[in-house]
Order: structure tokens, then C-alpha cells, then sequence
């Protein structure tokens, strides 16, 4: 500790000393080295002996020319950076692509995709045959390209030659992407020469990846023009795809009511937190990975725009905030998967069921509102 304070002492000593220049001078140790740029010289390139091949290697942080220059003497003041320019041309859908396979990406949930994907192709011509909301997919009838609209046939016109002899039909299918409310949109074709019966099967992947592509194109360009002017989403069609296939309401074996959805857990976790909404029934908390929403029959559902203002949270927040656990009644609708299939079950928490006659209340508002 001695050892310590005397050396904290000498330090002290050595920068209070007025003669410490070879320390803080110009040319001392802890001189400001903030300035030293200037004073650079660019050097020649490295010279690698002539029997070396060697890759180019660009500067990774070149001096631009109007900053450093051997003839500028004195002060010197270094131009201020430009600012980054935001991209006011960011559209809301994107194309991606792996190797052949490319695919749309949209940022937004498949139940806002789901109507405008579908009406693109019904502007484009195609006729749709069979479609399944719940799963995201449709497909389209067997179609020559001059039974198309003028821009979709124009622009296939211009693949491959001998389109004119064959007749095509496409599966579009709509899947949540791997961000959090977006959605993927892939599509596949069948091809078969034109009078032909046979049943051509989709392929797993691709059947011509270059009319993929180009279907692909003209959506996009298409759902971006339709987002500047601002089109609206079908809320029935939104409705449909989150749907289930089939929704029955039976009981346990402890004779507990049940709802069972004939969905993956994606649309049926979309569709119960829509029906609880359409219901009036206010969610207080959700968590997905464990598949719960923790509702409050006590309250109206959350409105937008219903949060209180900062005074109102300063002033009354804590008097509402007693009053609404005080009448509180508060329970767990529960999802888990079955097989292909999701069970809802209303429980009062963790470890206890709801009563019988509020879990089928609960299940028949949620049924209510599903289809």
C-alpha cells in the first residue's frame, strides 16, 4: 500500500513539473496524435516478385483525392460527410432467390397477403380452380397465354420459343416468413402442349423456373404500385385464411369442454387472437411459444388508440389500474397442437381448469367468430 501512494505521489510530481515536454510537449509521448493525417504521404504499392500471381487488392479504406493532397499547406478544414440519403423508394415487397428458386417476400402477415396475391392473378388472367385458404394455397385451370391479360401475356410471350403450343396452370402458395408478420409467396407451374388431357402434376420445387420468375416480376411490380396507392386489404378474405377446415366443440374425458380446430397452430393461433378480438374479450398478455392467451372477461378488448395519455398515467393510472384488478377475472386460453389438428382449453391458471360453463362461453365466442 506504501509502494502505492509513493508512486501515486511521483506521478503526481512528474506532471506538475513545468519541464515536461519529452510527456505532453508537441513531441512528447502523450502528444495529440489527432492531426497526423495530414502529414501522411501516400507510398508506392507493394512490389511482389514476378513469378507470384496474386490476387488484386483494393484499398479498404482509400483517402479520397479532395481530403489529401501533397500540395495543401497550413490549416486545412476536412469537408463534412454527406448525409446518407433514406431510400423513399422501399417497397414493402421484395424478390429473393437461392440458386434457381425465388420466391416473394412480403412484410406483412399471410392473412393481409392472401387477398391481393389472389387478386393479381385474377387481373392477370388466370382462372382459380381450387383454393385453400387455410393452408395459403390456390391453384389455377389449365390456360393458353393468349387467354391471359395483354401486360402477363406480352411478358411471357418474350421466354422461350414454342410458349404459343403449350398451356400452363400455377399453384401459388403463401407461408409466414421467417420475420415476425411477413410472409413468403411461391410459385410453381405445370406445362403440357396445348389439346393435351393428361394430368400434369406440379412440381416439388420448380416445373419452369424462368415463368416462375416472370410471373414473380409482374407481382411485384404490381403489389408495390398497389401499396403506393394505397389498397386496401379484404378483411372477409383475411377472415377465410386464418379459417379453420373444420371447428367442433366436444368435451374431454374429465368432461371439460374442448374446441378443436382442423389448422396448424399458426392459423389457429391467428384465428383465436381475431375471434377473442371480434368477441370483445380483452387480452392481457399472450405467449405464443407456450401457446397461451391470458384473457380478462372483466374488460372490453383493447382498442387502438385506447392507451391512456402521459397525465392520465400520471394522475389516475394507479386509481384504474386498483380498480381493474379489483374486478379482474382473469383466465388461460390454451392452443396445443394435436396431430394435424389444434385443441383449445380455457383454464383459470396453470394448475386449475375454468369452470366448466365459463371455458364453454369462452370456446363458443371463440367458435362464433372463427368461420
Amino acid at each position: 500500500m506504501k509502494r502505492l501512494a509513493g508512486l501515486s505521489a511521483l506521478a503526481l510530481i512528474i506532471t506538475s513539473t513545468s519541464g515536461c515536454g519529452w510527456l505532453w510537449g508537441e513531441d512528447g509521448y502523450f502528444r495529440d496524435r489527432g492531426g497526423d493525417y495530414l502529414a501522411a504521404r501516400q507510398t508506392a504499392p507493394m512490389q511482389l516478385p514476378a513469378n507470384v500471381e496474386a490476387k488484386r487488392l483494393d484499398p479498404l479504406l482509400p483517402v479520397p483525392q479532395q481530403v489529401a493532397s501533397s500540395t495543401v499547406t497550413g490549416e486545412y478544414e476536412v469537408p463534412r460527410p454527406q448525409a446518407l440519403q433514406a431510400r423513399a423508394d422501399a417497397s414493402e415487397f421484395s424478390l429473393q432467390k437461392s440458386g434457381e428458386s425465388r420466391w416473394l417476400v412480403a412484410q406483412r402477415v399471410p392473412a393481409e397477403v392472401w387477398p391481393v396475391v389472389r387478386q393479381f392473378f385474377e387481373d392477370s388472367g388466370f382462372r382459380v380452380v381450387d383454393e385453400r385458404p387455410q393452408t395459403g394455397e390456390f391453384s389455377t385451370s389449365w390456360q393458353r397465354f393468349d387467354e391471359l391479360s395483354s401486360a402477363v401475356a406480352r411478358r411471357l410471350s418474350k421466354l422461350e420459343s414454342g410458349v404459343a403450343d403449350a398451356e400452363t396452370r400455377v399453384r401459388v402458395r403463401i407461408e409466414p416468413g421467417v420475420q415476425r408478420n411477413t410472409s413468403e409467396v411461391f410459385v410453381v407451374s405445370a406445362e403440357r402442349p396445348v389439346g393435351s388431357s393428361a394430368d400434369v402434376a406440379f412440381a416439388s420445387r420448380s416445373g419452369n423456373p424462368k415463368l416462375e420468375a416472370a410471373l414473380l416480376d409482374e407481382m411485384l411490380v404490381s403489389l408495390a404500385r398497389s401499396a403506393e396507392q394505397g389498397g386496401s386489404v379484404s378483411l372477409l378474405a383475411a377472415r377465410d385464411f386464418d379459417a379453420p377446415r373444420r371447428v367442433s366443440l366436444s368435451e374431454d374425458g374429465n368432461g371439460n369442454p374442448v374446441l378443436n380446430l382442423g389448422a396448424d397452430f399458426d392459423r389457429a393461433w391467428s384465428g383465436v387472437g381475431r375471434s377473442l378480438e371480434m368477441a370483445d374479450v380483452r387480452i392481457d398478455d399472450l405467449n405464443r411459444s407456450l401457446g397461451v392467451y391470458y384473457i380478462n372477461l372483466a374488460e372490453g378488448a383493447i382498442k387502438k388508440g385506447e392507451e391512456p395519455s402521459f397525465l392520465g398515467k400520471l394522475f389516475g393510472g394507479e386509481r384504474d389500474k386498483e380498480e381493474i384488478e379489483a374486478r379482474a377475472d382473469r383466465y388461460q386460453v390454451r392452443l396445443t397442437p394435436v396431430g394435424d389438428s389444434v385443441q383449445v382449453t380455457v383454464e383459470k391458471d396453470l394448475n386449475t381448469v375454468a369452470p366448466s360453463d365459463v371455458a364453454r362461453r369462452i370456446l363458443d365466442l371463440i367458435q362464433e367468430n372463427l368461420g
